[in-house]
């Protein structure tokens, strides 16, 4: 019986992991647009806009970007936790209360984001924890670790990936007898490249998706996020995504 592969192995999950990555990318330049013009998933944007903040003493502007950071951080640690505990007492699809604790929070910015007037930091610290909580559910599929609400880790990835191949293939070309493991080895490697890569595309296509859906819908178009976090609430019923390989895997 042939072994399967990691696409075989792992559909139900990496299509799961792209549609978060789109809606991240949607969520966050919804968020962008909308409210302070800062990023809520891409921390690394808001930390050096914080920065030049800091460094220009415009401590007013700054405490929007310290209320997406803190968000982020705190949706990130509930998140965890509620993994965690979904571990140890054995609750398979434990994902499904943080996917919707984080569909609440962004309804709650959708319809509520453009009367927060006398406390404007609320929607976007709100978005920053749903997108904080998000990054907690997803965090691994098989042996690679998974990001859905940022990119430059799986950028990364994906070039290490990449030269690995590179050296196989070199290798594999050289040996002089049939090395069937390292093959398949090469062509598990293959399919987590294009994974990545899908990821990348999937939150430049949010981005894209969010622009233009924030123009006819403002804050409204976060129902679009909603809608994919259904889908992914639904999956996880048959499928549990978030289970103790997961935890391993992000705290390694």
């Amino acid at each position: 019986m042939s072994r399967a592969t990691f696409f075989e192995k792992h559909r139900p999950k990496m299509v799961v992991a792209l549609l978060l990555t789109f809606a991240s990318g949607l969520a966050d330049i919804v968020g962008y647009l909308g409210i302070f013009h800062l990023f809520t998933a891409h921390l690394t944007g808001t930390t050096v806009h914080l920065g030049r903040m800091a460094a220009n003493r415009e401590w007013k502007d700054a405490a929007p970007a310290v209320a997406v950071l803190a968000a982020f951080f705190v949706g990130s640690i509930f998140g965890r936790a509620v993994i965690q505990v979904g571990s140890r007492k054995r609750i398979r699809k434990i994902a499904s209360i943080t996917l919707a604790v984080e569909g609440a929070l962004l309804v709650l910015v959708a319809e509520r984001g453009a009367i927060f007037t006398l406390a404007p930091r609320w929607p976007i610290a709100l978005l920053a924890a749903a997108m904080g909580i998000q990054t907690a559910t997803l965090t691994g599929i098989g042996p690679l670790t998974v990001h859905t609400t940022f990119v430059t880790g799986m950028v990364n990835k994906t070039a290490q990936l990449v030269s690995r191949i590179m050296f196989r293939a070199y290798d594999l070309r050289r040996s002089k007898s049939p090395n069937a493991e390292g093959r398949r080895e090469q062509k598990d490697e293959i399919e987590m490249t294009s994974f990545l890569f899908g990821v990348w595309l999937c939150y430049i296509a949010g981005a894209a998706a969010g622009t233009w859906s924030f123009a006819l819908l403002g804050l409204r178009a976060l129902f679009i996020v909603v809608a994919l976090l259904a889908t992914a609430l639904i999956t996880d019923q048959f499928r549990p995504l978030s289970v103790l390989e997961e935890i391993e895997q992000s705290e390694s």
